[in-house]
């Protein structure tokens, strides 16, 4: 997007402890979350219910039937109650599914975001209208059993409302669930009995006239009047949406018991609702047969009290039943309507003053009109305010059906509901247009200026006209009013479960309840941007808003000849001079219908007389509204020349800012090189430190096996002369021996009487014995110089001292070398049970090699898997050993034409995984201290790989041994020799 208007400096929002804790506030202003969302379908539903317990339903049906009689008004009741229920079903279909309340939905269905205040404010009036009815239906009980004046009734049946609403949704749960088994016993039994005691009561009721001049027959014009009354409830349906958008998603495993939970709670309300009215109309008779006056039989207090009558023969526990009944029954319908109303009127303010004190605030200023209401004695007046309301609930209702059951599907509007600020237009003609022309419509017709006729059709003047301009509205339009700019997180609804911080308050929301805000540049949530008062929706000035700005026609001609200022300053003084001489007018005009014109009181003569006070009085009015609208516009423009003021400032402290943060990350970034030079300077060291170390070690080691080699050739030359001086002559001296014990035999056998001194020399010395173990004796010194030679001679190949570097050997012959200098450690004792050594050798071609480090490699392998046998023998038995005795496989093969395999292999405990991948590094060891360096591995690979151009791994199982494999090549590439 483009770069907006101007800059805005961004500042963290901090909301007060009542709008911060959802449990309090139930996400008032915005979309109800899954993570709110943990009840049942059916603990929804049974508190959506329970707001139908209220007896404004009773009264709406004892004054239709005093008013119009039976069939009249019977059949209005069901007609009424049909329409609600279709009206109902995609209502609470579009807020189950999305999550939203009414005040949302009617901003996605036609209304745009500013249009909507208008029905927040319809609604808002339902909400306090009818719980001003009930708590004043409430007060009537607590009169009759207490003896409590009807002005403190007011207050009490109000104030005790606030706290059980203070915590929302969340005790409102509770409240219904444990209230409405009582309430339903209290509701049904009274005609139960009154059947059983009275029946000739319902032919009385059947047979009721009323006021009607047709009696029990219906006519038409009583029945469009009671329709109208009737219809008065509609707005009910609100209500229930703002308790079933707390519904769980609706998936493939709940998706009966979600509808069921839809249809009873949502338009199945009014099933129970057209129960009540008739039961009240049935009240109100059987109150009338009993001798009370029609006056009294309208109130709900007095209906009851005769159908109990019928339980209970004493007239104090009818009384207390009665009064529990009411109160249970109003207190149920009261907190449902307090809610809805702390909703409506969070909405309405939000968006007005773009502050938001939190519901509970709005909770006290909806109980506080009602109680003003109930003061002023609304009840009296009934029929008259349901009926005018009637008209504008319908024509809001209306609308909005119809774009969901006719613009949706032939997709003049989108298929989705869009209820955030930065995505819709404030106003959108297709749903306000349709409803405030419907509205006047119907309102002139309801008071009588279109004749009785219309006047007593005035709801269905409301419903069709409404029903009928939304699509057209639409179609006219092409449906572009409905949203503003592309919403680009609503892909990541479905797509990613993950939250989003939002940028001004930096809590975390789900997809659907945040947006984009190009003027922050970062996603925000649907409360912050509602509040937000400084962007001035810059977000939506989209080219083709600017495009139609400064179209030509008779709006640019009169910008062309006055001054922007000038313009607006006549467009806002006459929106609100026409505001508020409109309301101060309707006003004036139903004091003066329903005080004045309505009544018998007055004659002909004292309605002329006070119809010219009015309209004096009126013109009185409408200079104090010029003046006001004044006052409004000049406030408006100090406000506006405030703000600039403050913008101004803000942007150069801005711009400041900007420059202070620009040299403090320029210095950030030097900072950062000149840490990053030192760490590659720092890492240089410390790997050449290493590699010096390393080398040292190598050094150390070769050295010492340089060392060790000399020795071993030095010690090994010198014993050789001595052995094989001692060897070559030791077959002389067993021939000398031979031929001396020869003699000596022919000397025994030809003296066959010897000295005595030399018998007994004989016996001394034991010639017989020396005769005999001399030749062994000399056999054994035969064999060990033998030993000796060869052990001389493995020591010769092993250290390589006395040959070339590199040159062309038999492996072979280092391998064996290095097992014979290990023997001692290999052959088996009296305390070693010994390590068996198998050989598999193949046919090997000579190797061109360091021979010397090759035997160095063989012995560093052959000596880690000895000390792993020894440390394994600790700590196992000699039988363990016996069984499994230790061994170790030697195997050699071509590979391949050009390389050599040799193998060897332990069946010792293994190497464990975490050791395996460190054993060739260099300084890693697993001996103690004083039992080696451990370099020993890490040579060998450097011998191989590095020197020998080879390969060098090891595979390991713990438990069952493990193999080093050495692979070199047949020709050492790069030698002379090769």
């Amino acid at each position: 997007m483009k770069k907006l208007v101007k800059d805005i400096v961004k500042e963290r929002r901090d909301y007060n402890t009542w709008v911060a804790n959802e449990t309090l506030e139930d996400y008032s202003l915005r979309y109800a979350p899954k993570s709110f969302r943990k009840w049942s379908e059916f603990l929804v539903a049974n508190t959506a219910l329970g707001g139908i317990s209220f007896l404004a339903l009773e009264a709406i049906g004892a004054s239709l039937l005093i008013s119009y009689g039976f069939a009249n008004t019977f059949w209005a009741i069901l007609f009424s109650g049909l329409i609600i229920f279709l009206a109902g079903v995609p209502i609470t279909y579009y807020a189950a599914k999305y999550n939203i309340d009414m005040d949302l939905l009617t901003r996605g269905a036609g209304f745009g975001y500013l249009g909507s205040t208008i029905t927040s404010l319809v609604y808002a009036s339902f909400t306090f209208i009818f719980f001003a009815l009930e708590a004043a239906i409430m007060a009537q009980a607590l009169e009759l059993y207490f003896h409590l004046p009807l002005a403190w009734g007011y207050l009490v049946c109000s104030v005790i409302i606030v706290p059980l609403v203070f915590y929302g949704v969340t005790l409102i749960n509770q409240l219904q669930l444990w209230t409405q088994p009582i309430w339903l016993f209290l509701m049904v039994s009274p005609y139960i009995f009154v059947a059983y005691k009275e029946p000739e009561s319902f032919q009385y009721w059947l047979d009721f006239a009323g006021h009607s001049a047709s009696a029990t027959q219906l006519n038409t014009l009583w029945f469009g009047s009671a329709v109208t009354v009737s219809f008065s409830v509609i707005a009910q349906l609100g209500e229930q949406v703002d308790y079933l958008r707390f519904l769980p998603d609706k998936t493939e495993n709940n998706r009966w018991k979600w509808w069921l939970a839809v249809l009873a709670a949502g338009p199945g309300w009014i099933v129970l609702g057209v129960l009540k009215q008739l039961g009240g109309s049935f009240l109100a008779s059987l109150a009338i047969a009993h001798g009370l006056a029609e006056s009294q039989a309208k109130q709900p207090v007095q209906m009851y009290l005769g159908g109990f009558s019928d339980m209970f023969n004493d007239p104090r526990v009818v009384l207390a039943v009665v009064t529990l009944f009411v109160i249970i029954s109003q207190v149920k319908i009261n907190v449902t309507n307090a809610y809805a109303g702390s909703l409506a009127w969070s909405n309405f303010f939000s968006r007005l003053t773009h502050s938001h004190p939190g519901r509970v605030v709005w909770l006290v200023f909806n109980v506080a009109i009602a109680l003003l209401l109930m003061e002023l004695g609304v009840f009296e007046t009934l029929e008259a305010v349901l009926g005018l309301y009637s008209n504008v609930a319908i024509a809001w209702i209306g609308a909005i059906v119809a774009d969901l059951v006719i613009n949706k599907p032939l997709k003049l509007s989108p298929s989705y509901i869009e209820f955030k600020r930065a995505y819709l237009y404030n106003i959108n003609p297709v749903g306000l247009g349709s409803m405030a022309i419907a509205s006047v419509v119907s309102i002139i017709a309801f008071l009588g200026l279109f004749g009785p006729y219309l006047q007593a059709y005035s709801s269905f003047l409301a419903l069709g006209i409404a029903f009928i301009l939304s699509p057209l509205l639409a179609w006219l339009t092409q449906g572009k009013y409905y949203i503003a700019r592309k919403n680009e997180l609503r892909d990541r609804v479905n797509l990613s479960p993950s939250l989003i911080q939002c940028s001004i308050c930096e809590q975390h929301y789900e997809p659907a309840d945040s947006a984009y805000c190009p003027v922050y540049q970062g996603n925000i949530c649907s409360l912050c941007c509602t509040l937000e008062a400084h962007c001035h929706d810059s977000c939506k000035h989209t080219p083709e808003n600017q495009l139609a700005l400064h179209s030509p026609g008779l709006l640019s001609t009169i910008k062309d000849r006055f001054s922007p200022q000038f313009l607006k300053r006549v467009l806002r003084f006459l929106g609100g001079f026409f505001l508020l001489a409109g309301t101060s007018g309707t006003v004036l005009g139903l004091v003066f219908f329903f005080g004045v014109w309505k009544s018998s009181e007055f004659s002909v003569e004292d309605i002329s007389l006070i119809s010219t006070l009015c309209l004096e009085l009126y013109s009185l009015l409408l200079v104090l509204c010029g003046i006001g609208a004044w006052w409004f516009v000049l406030s408006e423009e100090s406000k506006e020349l405030a703000e600039e003021e403050l913008d101004k400032q803000n942007l150069q402290l801005q711009a400041e800012i900007k420059e202070r943060e620009k040299t403090q990350l320029a210095l950030r970034d030097l900072t950062r090189q000149l840490e990053r030079r030192v760490a590659e300077r720092t890492a240089q060291l410390s790997e050449t430190l290493q590699d010096l170390k390393r080398t040292q070690a190598q050094l150390v080691q070769t050295e010492k096996m340089s060392s060790l080699g000399q020795l071993v050739a030095g010690i090994a030359h010198e014993i050789n002369n001595p052995v094989s001086f001692i060897h070559g002559n030791l077959l002389h001296a067993i021939n000398y021996v031979n031929n001396l014990l020869k003699l000596l035999d022919a000397y025994q056998q030809e003296l066959e009487k010897t000295n005595s001194n030399i018998t007994k020399l004989e016996d001394e010395i034991e010639v017989s014995f020396i005769q005999e173990d001399l030749p062994k004796l000399l056999n054994s010194m035969e064999a060990g110089t033998n030993r000796i030679q060869q052990i001389v001679l493995s020591l010769r190949i092993f250290s390589r001292l006395d040959e070339a570097d590199f040159k062309v050997v038999d492996i072979h012959d280092g391998i064996d070398s290095a097992l014979m200098i290990l023997g001692n450690r290999l052959n088996p004792t009296s305390q070693n049970p010994g390590i068996a050594v198998i050989r598999n050798y193949g046919q090997l071609p000579l190797i061109e090699c360091y021979p010397g480090q090759l035997n160095q490699v063989f012995m560093n392998i052959f000596v880690n898997a000895i000390d792993i046998f020894e440390e394994q023998n600790k700590r196992r038995s000699w039988e363990e050993i016996v069984q499994h005795p230790n061994q170790i496989t030697v195997s050699t093969e071509i590979k391949q034409p050009d390389s050599i395999l040799i193998s060897i292999t332990d069946n010792g405990p293994g190497i464990p995984e975490s050791i395996q991948s460190k054993i060739f590094d260099a300084f890693f060891t697993t001996k103690q201290v004083g039992n080696g360096t451990g370099l020993g591995l890490s040579i060998s690979y450097e011998i191989i790989v590095e020197k020998h151009q080879g390969h060098l791994n090891c595979e390991s199982i713990v438990g069952e041994g493990t193999t080093f494999r050495i692979e070199i090549p047949v020709r050492q590439v790069g030698f002379p020799s090769s």
